[in-house]
Parts: C-alpha cells; sequence; structure tokens
C-alpha cells in the first residue's frame, strides 16, 4: 500500500497541470513558504496540525491574487500586461503616479522652508537674529480708528456757572505732599483738586515732596506753570500759592499729628472726605492730608469729579515753556532722523534695578547676578523676602499671569512679530537698565536707529534739565506723547498717564500694550515656529492699540478717560 501511495503521488506530480500549479505556487509570494506550510507528517500523526500542514489548493491562490488589481497583479507578474484591463489600469495608476509627484514638486518648497524656519529667534553671544518681517499697512496708525468717533469734552462749558466759595465762605485750607516721581505727583495733584472742590474748600499750591528713589527737591514752580494752573481752575476750585499770612504755625503742617489727617483709606469715596475729613478742617481751619498716594476712588464719587480730575490733567497741569520748546526740538529731531519726514515709536523700558527687584520675577542672568538681586531684595524688602524659599514659585506664577516686566530681548522679539523693521526709529523712555549695555544689546542689535534723548540732545542744551530729576521725566513724557506709535513695556503712572492723555487727545495715535501672559506662553514654547508666534502676536494685538473703552467700575480713570471725560464726536 506504501509502494501504491508513492506511485500514486509521482504520477500525480509528473502531469503537466500538476507542474504548473506548483511552479505558480512556488513562484508566489502571497503563498506560504514550504517551511511555513510545514510537512504533512506520517500516518502517526493523528491528523495534527492538519490546517497547517494542507496545501494551498489552486482555486484559493486565484481567490488571493484576484483581490489586487489588474496593474499591481501585472506588476508583480500575475497576470499578463497585454490583456486590455491590464493596460487601462496601467495608464489609471500611471495618472495617480504622475498626480503624486506634481504634488510633491509644488509642496516641496513649501515643506522645505517650514521645516528650515527657526523655533523665534536664536542668539549668537549678545545678538539676537530673528527672522525680518512685512512691514503691515497699519503699522503707524491705530487699525480700528475708523469703528470709533470721540472726542475730548473734559473741559469747562461756558454755560456752566460758577459756585466757588469765597475767602470768607470756604470751608477752610487742605494742604498736600505730592509724593513719588513725576507722574505720581501729577495724580495726586489732580486728586487734590478734586477733594477741595468736594469739601467747598480752599487748595494751598501743593508741594512735591522729595522721594527716596528719585531724591529730588523740585518744586511746583520748577515744572509746571503757576499761573496757568490757578487761572485755569478759578471757576472751579479756588487755589492759593501760599499758606494764608494770619497762620502762623506753619511747621505744624509739616510736623504734627494735630494739623494731620491721616489713615485715609485707598480709593475712598467722595462722601469719605465729606463724613470724617470736612469736620477737622471746619474745626481746624488748615488740614494737611498725608499720605496723599490713591486716596480718592473713581466709581465711587460723582461723574463731575472725575470731569473735574480731567480737566486738571489734560488742560491745567501744563509744563513750563522751556520743558515743552526742548521737548519739541525732540520731536522733531526724531522725525527727520532720516534724512525726510519718517514717523517713530517711544517705547518706555522699564526695566531698572528697584522695578527688577520690586517684581520679585525671575530674569535671565548668571548666577552671581542672582545672587546680587537676592541680596539686593533681601535688605530693601525683608518681609516679603523672608527666607526666599518661596520666591521661585511666586516668581513662575506672576510671569504665567503676565505680572512680569519685559525684558529688552523680549520686547525686541515682539516687535519684530509686529511687523517693526530694523529701520524704525526708536525713542527709548527709560531709566538706567538693569544689567548695562549687556541686557540692552538684543534689542539695540535688532533695533540700531534707537537712541535716548542724551543721544538727540547735546550735553550744553541738557545742563539745565540735569538739576531737576523731574524735568528730565517730563521731557520723555512730552517726546512720547507726541510719537506716532507708543509701547510699554510694564505697568506704571508714565505708561498709564501717556496712554490715558493719547486716548483723550486722538484715538487715532496708536499705543501698544503688550499682552505679557500670552507673550510669556509663547516666548515659553519651544516647539512654536516663528510664523505662528507672529501670528499669534498680531492677532492677540489688534485690540490692544489705545483706543477708547468704555470705563467699567474701578477701572483707572488716567489709563482711560473715556465715560466721564470724552463724548461722541
Amino acid at each position: 500500500m506504501a509502494e501504491l501511495r508513492h506511485s500514486t503521488a509521482a504520477r500525480a506530480s509528473n502531469s503537466p497541470a500538476k507542474r504548473d500549479s506548483d511552479a505558480s505556487a512556488a513562484s508566489s509570494p502571497f503563498l506560504a513558504s514550504p517551511s511555513a506550510r510545514g510537512s504533512r507528517g506520517g500516518d502517526g500523526d493523528d491528523g495534527k496540525d492538519t490546517h497547517r500542514s494542507s496545501p494551498l489548493l489552486p482555486h484559493q491562490h486565484h481567490k488571493r491574487v484576484h483581490l489586487l488589481t489588474s496593474p499591481f497583479r501585472s506588476l508583480l507578474a500575475l497576470e499578463d500586461p497585454r490583456s486590455p484591463a491590464a493596460s487601462s489600469s496601467y495608464r489609471i495608476l500611471l495618472a495617480l503616479l504622475a498626480l503624486l509627484l506634481a504634488t510633491g514638486i509644488f509642496c516641496a518648497p513649501l515643506l522645505w522652508s517650514r521645516l528650515n524656519t527657526p523655533y523665534l529667534c536664536h542668539k549668537e553671544g549678545i545678538t539676537l537674529h530673528c527672522p525680518e518681517t512685512k512691514e503691515p499697512l497699519s503699522l503707524w496708525e491705530n487699525p480700528r480708528a475708523a469703528t470709533t468717533s470721540w472726542k475730548p469734552c473734559a473741559e469747562r462749558r461756558s454755560d456752566e456757572p460758577s459756585d466757588v466759595p469765597s475767602e470768607k465762605e470756604t470751608s477752610g485750607y487742605i494742604f498736600i505732599h505730592a509724593e513719588g516721581g513725576l507722574n505720581q505727583q501729577r495724580i495726586a495733584i489732580c486728586n487734590a483738586v478734586a477733594i477741595a472742590k468736594i469739601m467747598s474748600a480752599t487748595l494751598i499750591l501743593p508741594v512735591l515732596k522729595q522721594d527716596q528713589i528719585w531724591k529730588d527737591q523740585t518744586k511746583f514752580e520748577d515744572i509746571f506753570d503757576v499761573d496757568h494752573f490757578i487761572n485755569y481752575l478759578k471757576d472751579d476750585v479756588r487755589i492759593v500759592r501760599d499758606i494764608p499770612d494770619w497762620f502762623t504755625e506753619k511747621d505744624e503742617l509739616f510736623t504734627s499729628i494735630k494739623r494731620t489727617v491721616k489713615n485715609i483709606p485707598k480709593y475712598a469715596s467722595a462722601q469719605f472726605y465729606i463724613d470724617n475729613v470736612l469736620p477737622r478742617i471746619k474745626e481746624k481751619k488748615i488740614m494737611s492730608i498725608k499720605p496723599f498716594v490713591d486716596r480718592l476712588g473713581y466709581d465711587n464719587v460723582p461723574m463731575e469729579i472725575n470731569r473735574l480730575r480731567c480737566r486738571v490733567n489734560y488742560h491745567a497741569l501744563k509744563f513750563l515753556p522751556h520743558i515743552e520748546e526742548m521737548a519739541d526740538k525732540l520731536t522733531a529731531r526724531m522725525r527727520n532722523r532720516t534724512g525726510s519726514v519718517n514717523p517713530y515709536m517711544a517705547l518706555h523700558l522699564r526695566f531698572e534695578k528697584g522695578m527688577v527687584g520690586l517684581s520679585f520675577c525671575d530674569f535671565t542672568g548668571t548666577r552671581e547676578e542672582k545672587e546680587m538681586m537676592a541680596a539686593y531684595r533681601q535688605k530693601e524688602w525683608p518681609r516679603r523676602y523672608k527666607n526666599g524659599s518661596h520666591l521661585w514659585p511666586l516668581a513662575l506664577q506672576k510671569r504665567k499671569e503676565g505680572r512680569c516686566p519685559l525684558e529688552p530681548g523680549e520686547i525686541a522679539v515682539i516687535l519684530r512679530a509686529l511687523g517693526y523693521t530694523s529701520g524704525t526709529q526708536i525713542y527709548v523712555a527709560s531709566g538706567q537698565v538693569y544689567g548695562g549695555k549687556n541686557r540692552m544689546a538684543p534689542l539695540r542689535n535688532m533695533f540700531p536707529n534707537l537712541v535716548t534723548k542724551e543721544e538727540l540732545a547735546s550735553a550744553e542744551e541738557m545742563a539745565p534739565f540735569r538739576r531737576h530729576v523731574t524735568s528730565l521725566a517730563a521731557l520723555d513724557f512730552l517726546v512720547c506723547l507726541r510719537s506716532d506709535v507708543f509701547v510699554m513695556t510694564h505697568g506704571g503712572n508714565f505708561a498709564k498717564l501717556i496712554i490715558g492723555a493719547r486716548r483723550y487727545a486722538g484715538h487715532r495715535l496708536k499705543s501698544v500694550k503688550p499682552d505679557k501672559g500670552l507673550m510669556s506662553k509663547s516666548l515659553g514654547d519651544p516647539y512654536m515656529g516663528w510664523a505662528s508666534f507672529a501670528e499669534d502676536v498680531v492677532v492677540s494685538h489688534r485690540t490692544r492699540t489705545g483706543l477708547p473703552e468704555p470705563t467699567f467700575p474701578s477701572y483707572d480713570l488716567w489709563e482711560n478717560p473715556l465715560t466721564p471725560c470724552m463724548c461722541r464726536a
């Protein structure tokens, strides 16, 4: 029986049909190899692994092959390429391949440029390199100016009667110390006029108190036009230049507690002054109020009082003529630095040592710089510093929330993303930048046409202004106010007053207030390419261009004077 089975198998394998089938099966890559199929085994296998050991039958092989399309079967020598079906499929396949090739050729440059786009900017030494951008049409004007139509209306109306009490009818005299720098003093003066109006009192010309940081002995008359100040407000508040002669205890206004009103809460209401301060003024006739920083609210006082504060800020407080004239010269020189009339940007860069220390934020720098800053903070603010262990997570949180000053290199990247080129003329208003020339290098290298007032004017021209620090601050204030674009890097009274004054003067003036929270997130993303970053910057700052906005409760009047001080054109 074994010999019979052997001879039968031999005859079957020698038949022509069987040989063709075997050859086809051996040459097909879609059929299992003999090693994969295994051997049938002997009679003693008891039928085990019969599925794997069974050879693939011819009709099963053809079913699997027909799963492939005609051109693929022809390519794999499974079908005659001369057949009509294969010829038609070939044409379809070639058309698809041609389409894919054309798409690849078209997309290759875009893909290559995308792959080679730098992740933001790269630094070489102290030089920061960022891609050049195209200058948009709205770069030097407010793109949304046409959507609003507002005009200033804080000035006193001609039909408004004067209700200023006479010397005999006045409730008393108030005397205030305007503390801080020039802009904080300016706000204090506006508030002093307002509370004098609230209490029907007479205001003694405020004293500009020496500040521990500014260390300046400037008097009111060294900066502001006193005659204009008093005459402009004569129908609103009675103002006198000095303490009345009949009051002989003048020193008490500076030293005696009996003559001082203290413990006035921040952002106090008008009613608080009527209930708590006015009785003491009526009793003592002359009272000093201190401290006087932010001691009057915004939304808890009558609208006419806020309008009066705008009137003082934008019309009554006028710098002396020689300050105005020097500011005009600096502005003209900024506009003609290229040989023809050109726009210019004013950049308020707040990165002085005191600001960096007070912010308690972390910044790039060497280990030695960080140790020195930690020692400085511990000395100046020991209660906040404590042992310093809690400062790192606090610094991270503040940066995420956008409460940290922008470094010169960071604002340089933002300006480039907005579209400002290396030819942009920039006036920098700032104190001594922490870190010196190395810290300023990324900004200066990217924008080489960057100047300060000391570089625009000669030493002889600046000499009269060096006697008073507030005079130098006044020059910065006016040049920034008259710029085509104003950019701030951190909050503060200077930036608030500039943005507010530009809103009040004309809604077409562009003022950029960077979204520091978004910038912190974008600048910290190592995978964000320049194109995506620039798009985010442009989109996020479309509505941050300094247009007048409706004032909501507790909003800062000095930054946005729209509701009480402006009206529809």
